[in-house]
């Protein structure tokens, strides 16, 4: 009992997002020792394959180094669609789920960690929060699974297409973009109901917990928080962009849209490629045929990724968004950032260029590792790169040419991409008093 209590005193005078950083990791490795066991693979797989992909669902990425349907077992898929689960819906948010349901309190110190692991200010409103989460994750997974057993029952039989439906529809709320397909999803790039179910379950999940909790408990517009009203705009500004942009990109492409023959078929492919881009990561075509304009305009859409408190990656919408409006402030020489008549305080603008400078930093060093340690294009490691920092998935093939030292630098990225914000944002929040105010100079910049 001495042991206990002194290891609770320990984990309490730790930083929460270390604290969640080390339990994922936690997670990580073992799911990897269950990846390893026989019963998970018929293949033989190793050590490095096992921590590649474990790492890969828990950060709900989708980059892979083995088949996963031909690869690994029902036991193994169903491991790998656990870790998919968890990594999505958040470790502290599962724990408090759990405590909920056998009647055990959180304490204070579990609400602290619950809030830095939904990127929330304060510890007020989470237990209504987390209650929207069960309801969303669970109504929205059942429901996908069941509209895509329409399309894979009929092909594939009634145990397999359920099954199919079923980690399909988890893969794609969490934006994990696994799939036990080894051409993805392209020879379903057509299908209407894989182009209507899984884009919306990979946006309801990338939208984040906070906007959907808005949307549901609060009558109008006017009610919803500037979190909702920003993340909501930027949403409706990328979509469009991005499918525009990939169908004019690509229209005449003979390796993507230009192989089907119907404006519709186009189009529809188009849809799915420009919204799962920003982090869901499945494919419905050849994503190593792509132009290098293409290419590059996923990357862009890939670093910016999808919202906070939610299963994205990337920077985030709201992050992109506040830099562009600071960027728009200052050309206007306005003294106060505002938006939908609120007012964005410094703090957070100084936030926001803390937490872009520091990915671009992070995203540069694995390129750079990359590229002193392989033989490739630039393009297919920036590609790469790009993918498992913002948690996507998307590869132009390059995944099975990685080195194990390549395999551990894209292991870093994929976790620092998914908690690296909860430790950040606890250094943005220590505030330190200064003691000796100098005089201000003046920096010519630019």
């Amino acid at each position: 009992m001495p042991t206990r209590q002194r290891l609770s005193r320990e984990l309490a005078g730790m930083p929460p997002p270390l604290v969640l950083a080390a339990l994922y990791a936690v997670l990580i490795l073992a799911g990897a020792l269950l990846l390893l066991l026989p019963i998970s693979h018929r293949v033989p797989i190793s050590w490095s394959d096992a921590l590649f992909t474990s790492t890969s669902a828990v950060t709900v990425t989708g980059l892979v180094v083995l088949d996963t349907g031909a690869d690994l077992t029902f036991f193994g898929q169903a491991v790998l669609a656990f870790l998919i689960q968890m990594g999505g819906l958040g470790l502290m948010t599962f724990a408090v789920l759990i405590l909920g349901a056998l009647g055990l309190p959180v304490g204070i110190t579990g609400q602290i960690y619950l809030r830095d692991d939904l990127n929330q200010n304060s510890v007020n409103q989470l237990s209504r929060l987390v209650v929207t989460i069960l309801k969303v994750v669970f109504f929205c997974e059942l429901t996908g699974a069941l509209l895509l057993g329409l399309t894979f029952i009929p092909r594939f039989g009634f145990w397999r297409g359920s099954w199919e439906a079923l980690f399909h529809s988890i893969s794609a709320f969490n934006n994990a973009g696994f799939s036990t397909f080894p051409d993805g999803l392209v020879s379903l790039a057509t299908d209407p109901v894989v182009n209507l179910v899984i884009p919306a379950l990979f946006i309801v999940g990338g939208i984040g917990y906070v906007v959907l909790h808005d949307i549901f408990t609060k009558p109008s517009w006017r009610a919803w928080s500037l979190h909702t009203k920003i993340m909501l705009t930027g949403t409706a500004v990328l979509i469009p962009w991005s499918v525009g942009m990939f169908a004019l990109l690509e229209w005449h492409n003979p390796g993507t849209l230009a192989q089907f023959d119907s404006v519709l078929a186009r189009l529809t492919v188009s849809w799915f490629q420009g919204v799962t881009t920003r982090t869901a990561g499945f494919n419905t075509t050849d994503i190593g045929a792509m132009h290098d304009s293409t290419s590059l305009m996923f990357i862009s859409l890939m670093l910016i990724g999808g919202g906070p408190a939610s299963t994205a990656g990337g920077i985030k919408v709201t992050t992109f968004v506040v830099m562009i409006f600071a960027t728009v402030a200052f050309f206007r020489r306005q003294q106060q950032l505002h938006a939908f008549g609120r007012s964005i305080g410094l703090e957070q603008v100084l936030k926001v260029m803390a937490l872009t400078a520091i990915s671009v930093i992070l995203v540069f060093a694995g390129v750079f590792l990359l590229a002193a340690t392989h033989d490739g294009h630039f393009l297919d490691i920036s590609f790469e790169v790009a993918s498992a920092f913002g948690t996507v998935g998307l590869s132009r093939g390059y995944t099975s040419e990685l080195s194990e030292f390549g395999r551990l630098v894209i292991i870093v990225i994929m976790f620092l991409g998914r908690v690296g914000p909860l430790t950040l944002g606890f250094f943005l929040a220590t505030r330190t008093v200064p003691r000796v105010r100098y005089p201000e100079g003046n920096i010519y910049l630019g």
